[in-house]
Parts: structure tokens; C-alpha cells; sequence
């Protein structure tokens, strides 16, 4: 292989007419130069160089590389700079990946910054509801919800953003809808609205969580996705609990109200990448997630931010969210 060092050098002694010449330009001492054309002629095995007088000029077949290693040289320097692009984050592909309630919330203001500042990055992102069981298949960065039975995957590392309570959406109507707080247990004569089809772990946290209350949450309406059954609640079909961070957009004639005794809780991640941590989009993507996190505890007054779980406490866990 070439060394891309003594091209340049040659280079120099072709374009300047003589070693002198190319080390007074270089820097370089003559010997320091003879050495490197010396040792250019001895790795390709040719002639580059045939004495003219009391100078030197360049055989066909030094003329021949000269040309080329213009090429070479100017293709180096290109990819030499994609290199610097690369490493400061003006270029290249972040894949970012997200659950449907904090795509709404979260990700516009996350999108904005990011091609703000890193315009010649491409943003792959994708909508799912919990994290692929293959980490081949990860995105650069996961936004998730925690869930008991997943472990982060080697290679990827998982940070707390969120602790996010449930509340009641109900009817401004509704003889409860001035409450603070209104306790599971008190809703458990009500018309529920179901909000998630998948039957997720969102879900399975509900239901926990009346279940510790003493009853089965009475679904007798089923829908899809948390617009349309906060849609069904604005109408007067029934209420519907689910997580805060999905109840930011009320519609008009609602009111959500904080649930207790006990509270349900889903804790929302930032799974990232280790080989890419460090690059400066992830680095602005993560600290946009925390900024908007931490302003959504105060404006919730949720439990404080906390790093994730160890495995020796419980494996970092993510599941399907919405």
C-alpha cells in the first residue's frame, strides 16, 4: 500500500522542479526529502526520477503517478473532511425511535433542535410501541417505556427521563371533576373507556393498580388509542384512565385529575447506543429529552428524576407504550 505521506512529498518535488525546491516548501531538510522519494521508488518498484543536468526531472512513469496521486490525494482529502463532518456531527444518520404519547409531546421540540443544529444529519425515526427483541434492530436512540421483563441489551446503555402518574380524564360535568385527586377505588362504579387495544404493559399497569384497589377496571367501551377514547370522555360515554404525559392535549369539556391509593406509574427511558453516544446529535437529543423531562415534573409535580435501575436493583426494562 502507498504511503499517502510520501506521495505528497513527491508530489511537491514534481510540481516544484527540484528536492530543494520541495523542502524549502515542505519544511523539510533535502536529505529528509531524498529519503521519502527514495523510499517511494523502493515500495512501487519504479523509476520516478532521472537526472536532468545538474537537477532532476520526472520519467514518464513518475509523471503518470504524479497525476495520479492528484486524485488520490484530492479523494483522501475529501474523505478526510466527511471524517471531521462525521465526528462533529454535521453529517451522517441518526435513527431515533418512539411510543405514540411522547411522539406527540416530546419529539417536535427534540426534531426542531436536532436540525437546527445538525442540518446535514438525516433523521431516520420510527414509531413503535415497545423496543425489537434483536438489538440489530435498535435505533441509535429508544425512547421507551420501562417494563420488568426486558434487560437492556449489551452495547446500548438506558437513562431515566420520566416518572409519569396516570390520571382520570373525566367529564367537566362529572360530579368528581373538581377533585385534586380522586382514589382508584372511587371509580370503580364507572363507565370505562378502554385506551389501549394492544393490551400493553401501560395496561397491565392499570389494571394492576385496581386490582391492588379491590376491583377489575369495567371496560364497556373499547378504543384504539388515547385521541379517541379522550374523544369518547368529551362526548359522555364514560372516563378513561391512562397516563399523564398522553392527557397533555384535553379535548374541550374535560378535566384530568391525579389517581392515588395507589398510584399508577409507568417510568419512561432513553435507551442509547453506546458506539454513538458520544457524537454530538445524541448528545443534543438526550439533553433535549431531559430538558423537556424535568419540565414536565415540574409542571406535574412528579416524582424527581433518578438514574435507571442497576441490574443488581432490577433490569432496565421497556415495553410497550403509547
Amino acid at each position: 500500500m502507498l504511503d499517502t505521506h510520501r506521495l505528497r512529498i513527491f508530489r511537491s518535488v514534481v510540481a516544484s522542479g527540484s528536492v530543494q525546491a520541495a523542502a524549502a516548501n515542505l519544511g523539510y531538510t533535502p536529505s529528509a526529502v531524498s529519503q521519502h522519494v527514495t523510499a517511494l521508488q523502493r515500495e512501487t518498484g519504479l523509476v520516478l526520477f532521472e537526472r536532468a543536468g545538474r537537477g532532476l526531472r520526472p520519467t514518464a512513469a513518475g509523471l503518470l503517478l504524479a497525476e495520479q496521486a492528484d486524485a488520490i490525494l484530492d479523494r483522501l482529502g475529501e474523505a478526510e473532511a466527511v471524517v471531521a463532518d462525521l465526528r462533529a456531527g454535521r453529517t451522517g444518520a441518526l435513527s431515533l425511535s418512539y411510543f405514540a404519547s411522547v411522539g406527540a409531546a416530546w419529539l417536535p421540540r427534540v426534531v426542531r433542535r436536532l436540525t437546527q443544529e445538525f442540518p446535514g444529519v438525516r433523521l431516520d425515526l420510527s414509531l413503535r410501541d415497545w423496543l425489537p427483541d434483536d438489538p440489530a434492530d435498535g435505533s441509535d436512540v429508544e425512547i421507551a417505556v420501562e417494563r420488568p421483563d426486558f434487560a437492556a441489551w449489551p452495547g446500548f446503555t438506558a437513562h431515566h427521563l420520566l416518572d409519569d402518574p396516570y390520571v382520570v380524564v373525566l367529564p367537566e360535568s362529572h360530579p368528581l371533576s373538581g377533585r385534586e385527586e380522586i382514589e382508584l377505588a372511587e371509580l370503580a362504579a364507572e363507565r370505562w373507556v378502554d385506551n389501549d387495544f394492544a393490551r400493553g404493559w401501560c395496561r397491565r399497569n392499570l389494571v394492576e393498580a385496581c386490582t391492588a384497589a379491590g376491583f377489575r377496571p369495567p371496560f364497556h367501551v373499547e378504543a384504539h388509542d388515547y385521541p379517541t377514547a379522550l374523544a369518547f370522555v368529551a362526548a359522555g360515554i364514560g372516563i378513561t384512565v391512562l397516563p399523564e404525559l398522553g392527557a397533555i392535549q384535553l379535548p374541550a369539556g374535560t378535566r384530568a385529575v391525579r389517581v392515588v391509593q395507589p398510584v399508577p406509574v409507568r417510568s419512561i427511558l432513553v435507551v442509547v447506543r453506546d458506539a454513538v453516544a458520544h457524537t454530538p446529535p445524541v448528545v443534543a437529543a438526550c439533553a433535549e429529552l431531559r430538558e423537556i423531562a424535568g419540565e414536565s415534573l415540574l409542571r406535574s409535580g412528579s416524582s424527581p428524576l433518578r438514574p435507571a435501575r442497576g441490574p443488581a436493583e432490577r433490569p432496565v426494562t421497556s415495553g410497550p407504550g403509547r
